[in-house]
């Protein structure tokens, strides 16, 4: 029997939908959970540190009107992981959305490949690769059972390209680290092969690589990054992710998985 197609307003609406997006204390995560929100959802704040994960979930619900729950979360560890989501199966009863943001390095001086510390590089692996892998299985065991879902990556033009450090020349700035390029391209692949395995439950898996977003960056930098692009600017914080974000997470993506969103400007099709 035929049925009346979804206008594209009911397309792009999550009321109703539960969503946990790890790493919202601040940048992309922080904006993707904004946008979650505003598109209807409930959304889980997590932070490694608790006030990072309350203040944030706080000021959303003020801004949105949306409700919003906080959570310790440390993605490397997989007890946190499993209390984590625990607490939102608890709360709300299922999960609809997930997004894994979560990422970083320590502060170092060691920038170099070939000055790279191990601890470091396992850091940057286990935060950014084994985190998604972890809160993905979590996620996995609660979507199975609805028979519905996405799962949406965060990776990076980082993972497609390798970045040019000559941009960086002269600018008290740390360059692209190779764990992280490393991690995110891992980050593709993961998403690939977790869409391929999870769609047989009606789960869709995708990701998202931003281009370099603009945090109050140095001028010259700035204005040699965007000559790089052919939109000619920097990613606007608060504004080119969560778009994208609510996208893949709602109806309008129903037939799209295994699929990376690219989000630079053109940066990486003009290299």
């Amino acid at each position: 029997m035929k049925t009346t197609a979804p206008s594209v307003k009911q397309l792009f609406d999550l009321s109703g939908q539960v969503a946990l997006v790890t790493g919202t204390a601040m940048g992309i995560g922080r904006e993707i959970a904004q946008g979650l929100l505003e598109a209807g959802a409930k959304v889980a704040f997590t932070s490694r540190k608790p006030d990072g994960a309350e203040r944030a979930a706080h000021e959303m619900s003020a801004l949105t009107g949306g409700e919003t729950l906080a959570v310790v979360l440390d993605v490397r560890d997989e007890q946190s992981v499993a209390s984590c989501f625990g607490l939102v199966r608890d709360r709300w009863g299922r999960l609809d959305v997930l997004v894994n943001n979560a990422g970083g390095a320590p502060p170092a001086e060691n920038y170099h490949l070939w000055d790279r510390k191990l601890e470091d590089w396992r850091f940057v692996i286990e935060t950014n690769l084994t985190g998604t892998f972890l809160c993905t299985q979590a996620a996995a065991r609660l979507m199975m059972p609805q028979k519905h879902g996405s799962i949406i990556n965060i990776a990076s033009i980082a993972g497609l390209v390798g970045r040019d450090r000559r941009m960086y020349e002269g600018l008290n700035m740390r360059p692209n680290l190779v764990d992280y390029a490393a991690s995110k391209a891992g980050i593709l692949g993961f998403t690939r092969d977790a869409a391929a395995e999870l769609g047989a439950y009606a789960i869709r898996v995708n990701a998202i690589s931003p281009g370099g977003v603009f945090r109050d960056h140095d001028p010259e930098f700035v204005r040699r990054y965007s000559e790089e692009v052919p939109l000619g600017r920097m990613a606007r914080e608060g504004f080119d992710m969560k778009g994208a974000a609510v996208f893949l997470a709602s109806e309008a993506a129903a037939y799209i998985t295994g699929a990376n969103l690219v989000v630079d400007g053109g940066f990486v099709n003009f290299k």
